[in-house]
């Protein structure tokens, strides 16, 4: 562990005890896995989210809404967002909800938008007229800076972009983010508000279309090659418990009044676990024990970019976070959550003893 600017710093479990959290995007991939980890520490938790839109989903498998109060809502309803906020009272407030892929957005730029950056107007919206919340984190994303596709990591401190709707959605979020902070937040008592950047996350329990890992997986069920788009483009890849450890741990110096926390932050993986997404299908389809193979699809596709790198010097000079699982690590902890779930295992025990494993490294 390393010691942050402030000392020694880890996730304190006992802290989440009694905490009423409000969490948008709580039926997604991140939101789940989040909203079990919280439920383990004793936390209050809401949730406000579209219903999961894929058949096979994290939220339904592990029973997430029997630990939670579950909304079904649109963040882009700021009504329903306001009352349901107001009636619940939190006191931290965790925004995740988003279209979050970059092809899903080529394809309807309109709903990225809405989605993505008034949605975020809207949180902020509805938490700055209650008096009970103390820290909001609004959950962005590595592609928020103006990607030129350098060797060296983007650090917090630069510009925002984005090359695509999706990417170029997030940015605007970092920019509502900071002028909300500036013009409502920005007095004494107000609460604290920070940004959060993580890598491409992987995990079990992700069907999302359009993503490497759940495709990869499809294949796999389907016993058929797995088709790659860009297998030299290199990502940021870290298990999805890294960047929400660093939220978890971030949230708690806020709260304690570290205001000069109350800002932009890097939760990615270390520099060596940057590969290309070759790489990522070969280790898979040698260690998932059967006879797969994977093609290139060559047909046109939307642009993607093909290098993006994290800086998460601050994160883990300030704050005392760092990485724990490599890449390799947190590949075998999903083939071991997809084996699982093919042997039609209890996939809530299997995800919580995951979390606990991750907390004991």
């Amino acid at each position: 562990m390393y010691h942050g600017k402030f000392g020694k710093i880890k996730m304190d479990r006992m802290f989440w005890k009694g905490k009423k959290v409000f969490l948008t995007g709580h039926t997604g991939f991140k939101g789940s896995w989040i909203s079990l980890w919280l439920q383990s520490c004793g936390a209050i938790l809401m949730g406000y989210s579209l219903a999961p839109n894929t058949k096979f989903n994290l939220f339904d498998l592990t029973l997430v809404a029997d630990g939670m109060e579950s909304v079904i809502g649109d963040i882009r309803d700021l009504e329903k967002l306001k009352k349901t906020m107001t009636g619940f009272s939190p006191e931290i407030v965790i925004h995740m909800a988003a279209q979050p892929l970059v092809r899903s957005s080529y394809k309807d730029p309109v709903d990225t938008y809405s989605t993505n950056v008034m949605g975020t107007v809207n949180l902020f919206e509805a938490v700055r007229k209650m008096d009970s919340v103390r820290v909001v984190i609004n959950v962005t994303s590595d592609k928020c800076y103006e990607n030129k596709e350098r060797i060296s990591g983007y650090s917090e401190d630069e510009p925002m972009g984005g090359n695509d709707p999706y990417s170029n959605s997030k940015g605007c979020s970092e920019l509502v983010t900071n002028a909300y902070r500036s013009s409502f937040f920005n007095f004494s008592g107000s609460a604290k508000i920070a940004s959060v950047r993580a890598g491409n996350v992987i995990g079990g329990g992700d069907w999302a279309k359009d993503r490497l890992i759940p495709d990869i997986f499809r294949s796999f069920q389907e016993k058929k090659p797995v088709l790659i788009r860009n297998p030299y483009a290199i990502r940021p890849w870290q298990h999805v418990l890294e960047p929400l450890s660093g939220y978890l741990l971030l949230i708690e110096q806020l709260y304690l009044k570290n205001d000069e926390f109350a800002n932009g932050w890097n939760f990615g993986p270390n520099d060596d676990d940057e590969k290309p997404v070759n790489t990522i299908v070969k280790y898979l389809i040698d260690k998932w024990g059967h006879k797969q193979s994977y093609i290139n699809d060559n047909s046109n596709q939307p642009r993607e970019s093909q290098l993006l790198k994290l800086d998460i010097s601050k994160a883990r000079d300030q704050l005392g976070w760092e990485p724990k699982w490599n890449i390799f690590r947190a590949l075998d902890s999903i083939i071991e959550w997809h084996k699982a779930f093919l042997n039609s295992e209890d996939m809530r025990f299997l995800t919580l003893k995951q979390i606990q494993e991750f907390e004991k490294n």
